[in-house]
């Protein structure tokens, strides 16, 4: 069976237009990030993990993750861990976030096979050829 070439997703559909200006550059920042994702993990999968069309909203929910992951952080870096709110200084809320999103990111990682130790569990499959063994 030929391997699947995935479709990259439309960003802009996971990521809407905003009226609000700074929803919106962050949204255009999770487009990139998302779609530079996409490009780097996509190739690798494909030759590797022979994934296909089924795996389409896998990979896709990775790089949604490592597009809120980058948002996050871009937030944790620009406001600080700790935020003045109403009542008074609290944990920003980014950090919650990037930890959630790590946490799916590392399952979708080792669903993928994406790190070195998920890449050890991955086994090829055994042939079915009776015309491997020498002797028969």
């Amino acid at each position: 069976m030929p391997r699947a070439i995935l479709t990259e997703p439309d960003w802009g559909e996971v990521f809407k237009t905003s009226s609000d200006p700074a929803v919106e550059s962050a949204n255009e920042r999770c487009r990139k990030v998302a779609s530079v994702e996409w490009r780097r993990v996509v190739p690798v999968l494909e030759a590797a993990a022979g994934i296909g069309e089924v795996d389409h909203a896998t990979v896709k929910d990775l790089c949604v993750c490592v597009a809120r992951i980058d948002q996050a952080e871009r937030d944790l870096s620009e406001r600080g861990l700790m935020v003045t709110a109403e009542r008074g200084t609290v944990k920003n809320g980014a950090a919650t976030i990037a930890a959630q999103y790590r946490t799916q990111l590392a399952r979708y990682i080792r669903e993928l096979g994406l790190s070195p130790s998920a890449r050890t569990a991955i086994t090829a499959p055994e042939s079915d050829d009776d015309d491997s063994d020498i002797w028969d």
